[in-house]
């Protein structure tokens, strides 16, 4: 037998091919399977179970229209501030609540990663698509509240799938960066909660984007999430709230934005995932 004609030499891809994002399809069933992992443990042995997800939206509610909306007198473009501040809250504890479980997936999966091959993206991915299980629930929240001030629907909410795609790319973007840094870097783990906290308030959710000055609002544009909870409310709120305007040009810079991130995020992450099993 030629030896020779036996071996495989397997040499490291390049270009748009080095990315490999067939196999995460062909691993598909293992995506889903983790994604459903993560809900049940996220609140097994809880005593109000998948209550959380209906009382932290709620209560943050409470306590910004209290604060922001009553005492402050933050203006809200003629909606109800409870409104205003829920379909801004809603996307937006998505995004959060994303970010924080792509962030340390890697980590907290240390034992499947050392043990077992399977395309590593698909854990980052399976943090986004459970969390859009709390995001529904949320959202059904919202939609009650909407009933209740009796806030009609326009063909604006056939825009909803949008935005809360660009909140799905936004966080997939931003949190494979964190993960893969995450691996090597510990620190990472302690900069996740930080960041959010001072991103809440850069991103106009307590306050709408009409409370900067025009000059200076092009930099909400830097932020991806500015479109997204602006987004919301135009889509949501301006059956019966004419000052709510459209997402102009500013929101295709946040869109570039969040492409770019993702597509970076997605290189960094395949070009270190070869050292995962090793440093984890």
């Amino acid at each position: 037998m030629n030896l020779e004609s036996s071996i495989t030499i397997i040499e490291p891809t390049r270009g748009l091919a080095s990315l490999q994002l067939r196999p995460v399809w062909q691993y598909r069933e293992l995506l889903f399977f983790l994604a459903w992992r993560d809900i049940k443990v996220r609140y097994k042995q809880t005593a109000l179970g998948v209550l959380w997800i209906v009382l932290q939206p709620l209560l943050s509610t409470v306590i910004f229209t209290l604060l922001f909306g009553g005492l402050l007198k933050v203006p809200s473009s003629g909606a109800p501030y409870a409104l205003f501040a829920l379909a801004a809250l809603a996307p937006w504890q998505y995004f959060a609540g994303s970010l924080s479980r792509v962030g340390g997936s890697l980590v907290n999966s240390a034992n499947l990663i050392s043990k077992v091959y399977f395309p590593r993206l698909i854990i980052p991915l399976s943090g986004v698509i459970s969390t859009l299980v709390d995001f529904a629930i949320g959202f059904g929240v919202l939609i009650v509240l909407l009933i209740v001030y009796r806030v009609p629907l326009t063909p604006n909410v056939l825009w909803l799938p949008a935005f809360l795609l660009l909140a799905v790319v936004t966080a997939l973007g931003f949190g494979l960066w964190l993960a893969a840094l995450n691996v090597k870097y510990r620190d990472v783990n302690y900069l996740i909660p930080f960041m959010l906290q001072i991103w809440m308030y850069v991103t106009p959710v307590v306050y709408g984007s009409s409370l900067i000055p025009e000059r200076y609002r092009f930099l909400l544009a830097l932020n991806p999430m500015t479109g997204v909870v602006e987004g919301f409310r135009w889509a949501l709120l301006s059956g019966s709230m004419p000052d709510f305007v459209p997402p102009g040009p500013l929101f295709g810079i946040s869109v570039a934005i969040s492409l770019v991130v993702l597509l970076s995020g997605v290189v960094f992450f395949r070009n270190t995932e070869r050292t995962f099993a090793d440093v984890i």
